[in-house]
């Protein structure tokens, strides 16, 4: 029964973090949320705020992963660990510090603390597309969960790279201890995640390239096909992964995609009052002008505009029985959050 168990969340108040957490209470499990501090309004308030279902609690506690002191603590006396945190960046002026270490150190952390508590019976390991895209493919390719971005370098792709170097290091240990122990491992992969966000903090990640349009910092539309997955399947997907699906699973979760420009269609046609951008930008000057954006470059703009790349995500239907929500909906209902509280 849930009750029985306490499931300790890594990344809790973020935004696929703090999805688990709701989908955990409302199913009456014991939760203990790992989040970073400092515990600002903003940054757990949603959390406590959560409802609880009979037999649930939550409990937070200060736990940074790259501290492994503060790991162990948070995973003692727990019988199952999501493994959410991880920062989402693509792209930084120094990608050792700020995008391999929070998600290969802080996996290290986890996989050391589950050597000393053995009472943690089920892993769910966030991971991504990113783990599985290769830096090139063929437009209209579909890719399933037994590729891996073996191309993702750091100059190249530190965030695919720390994906895959996180995601490995949790299955090396699965491999050679867990197995053993009979403690089971599955990995989630989102694609882009998109849904309402639960604080302001959220408007970062994947909502970037959404909160750029609303924000006009992308003034143009640009030639974009975006894969989407809702927040609330994944959260779900990671919930359900802990009771269903194969020992070593690793499952991709989307829904399907959408070009940028029906992305803005839907945004106007929804949202009205608000000044979404109109203009078409030609493929060339797309690139280009991701030359000079922060969160771009050259080569990402290449790989990714003007492309449709699919994903299998028939196993997570198959093993963990997930449905969908469609693209559409993620896409209004992340900005109904975003209206009503005045995050822009």
């Amino acid at each position: 029964m849930s009750r029985d168990r306490l499931v300790a969340v890594t990344g809790a108040n973020g935004y696929i973090g703090s999805h688990v957490v709701r989908v955990l209470l409302e199913r009456g499990f014991r939760v203990r949320a790992g989040v970073r501090l400092p515990h600002t309004e903003e940054r757990i308030q949603h959390l406590q705020e959560m409802p609880i279902a009979k037999g649930g609690s939550l409990e937070v506690l200060a736990t940074d992963v790259l501290d492994s002191s503060d790991v162990n603590a948070l995973l003692d006396g727990c019988t199952d660990l999501i493994h959410t945190a991880a920062t989402v960046m693509i792209r930084s002026s120094n990608p050792e510090e700020k995008i391999l270490s929070p998600s290969v150190d802080g996996t290290m952390n986890v996989v050391s603390a589950l050597e000393l508590h053995p009472s943690v019976r089920n892993i769910i390991h966030t991971s991504s597309t990113a783990a599985i895209r290769p830096m090139k493919w063929e437009s209209g390719a579909t890719l399933s969960s037994e590729v891996w971005a073996e191309d993702a370098t750091i100059e190249n792709n530190p965030y695919g790279l720390a994906k895959v170097l996180a995601e490995r290091e949790i299955r090396k240990w699965h491999t050679d201890v867990g197995t053993k122990q009979g403690r089971t491992l599955k990995t989630i992969h989102p694609c882009m995640v998109f849904g309402p966000p639960l604080s302001s903090y959220h408007l970062r990640g994947s909502l970037t390239i959404l909160m750029m349009l609303a924000r006009r910092s992308i003034p143009a539309i640009i030639p974009m096909n975006i894969n989407i997955v809702d927040v609330r399947d994944v959260a779900e997907s990671h919930v359900r992964a802990l009771d269903m699906g194969e020992d070593g699973g690793r499952y991709l979760v989307t829904s399907g995609s959408m070009w940028m420009k029906e992305v803005v269609a839907l945004l106007r046609k929804a949202y009205p009052k608000h000044r979404w951008p109109r203009i078409p930008i030609p493929y060339p000057l797309a690139v280009l002008a991701a030359g000079v954006h922060p969160a771009a470059s050259i080569s990402w703009a290449r790989t990714h505009l003007g492309t449709v790349l699919n994903w299998d995500s028939r196993p997570a239907q198959n093993d963990l029985g997930m449905s969908w929500m469609q693209p559409s909906s993620s896409v209004i209902d992340t900005f109904k959050p975003i209206f009503d509280s005045k995050w822009l």
